[in-house]
């Protein structure tokens, strides 16, 4: 097995995600990935990439550090009103756990309060809380708008998730423009038909947005 130099390893910090002993872990499991593959680790533009992918997933896999309730909790305020609320276009990027290869796409997230409403910008920070781990998009789709459901207690929630996966693009299927949609409705959303195809007429489909 290889290891990174000491003064490569002297340079990895703890971070919110990985301390400084997993980062050392984590870089030479790249090291090795690169021996194994038949590239050079010691040539110019490699030299450091074991270092700077292990630094990397303290910000790639940052919603691990996040508490999604906490950023709720603070940011719900009383006011009289109960329309749709839609707060559309939230780009999100994530990483696959079964390849850990990137998706990358939008979160469309919409409610009806009952009396309580959400700070604006806490909805896509509870999208990036969720997006920023190792995920699969039918499961994040759901964490979203149970979070917001069982916290808020709207009228109902609606979330869809469109994203492209690298995992079908790059490798496997190797379908380049193969997108996926899923979708987490609760209350109003669920039961109304009218009020599905609101949010849906706002969003628009899949191709307009990605």
């Amino acid at each position: 097995m290889y290891e990174i130099s000491d003064e490569q390893a002297a340079n990895l910090e703890d971070g919110p995600i990985l301390s400084k002993d997993c980062k050392i872990s984590v870089a030479n499991s790249v090291l090795n990935i690169l021996y194994a593959i038949g590239e050079d680790p010691q040539r110019e533009g490699l030299r450091n990439t074991p270092s700077r992918v292990a630094r990397s997933y303290d910000e790639l896999l940052g919603g691990y550090s996040v508490d999604p309730k906490k950023l709720l909790n603070n940011a719900l305020f009383d006011v009289e009103y109960s329309e749709m609320v839609i707060v559309s276009d939230i780009d999100f990027y994530s990483m696959c756990e079964h390849h850990m290869l990137p998706i990358i796409g939008k979160a469309h997230v919409a409610y009806i309060p009952d009396k309580v409403v959400v700070g604006l910008s806490k909805i896509p920070r509870i999208v990036e809380a969720y997006a920023r781990r190792l995920q699969v998009q039918e499961r994040m789709t759901q964490q979203i708008a149970q979070l917001i459901d069982e916290l808020v207690e709207p009228r109902g929630v609606a979330v869809i998730v469109d994203g492209l996966h690298m995992c079908v693009a790059m490798r496997g299927a190797k379908k380049a423009n193969a997108r996926m949609r899923t979708s987490a409705l609760t209350g109003l959303f669920m039961e109304s038909e009218k009020t599905r195809s609101e949010f849906m007429d706002h969003i628009g489909s899949i191709h307009e947005i990605l």
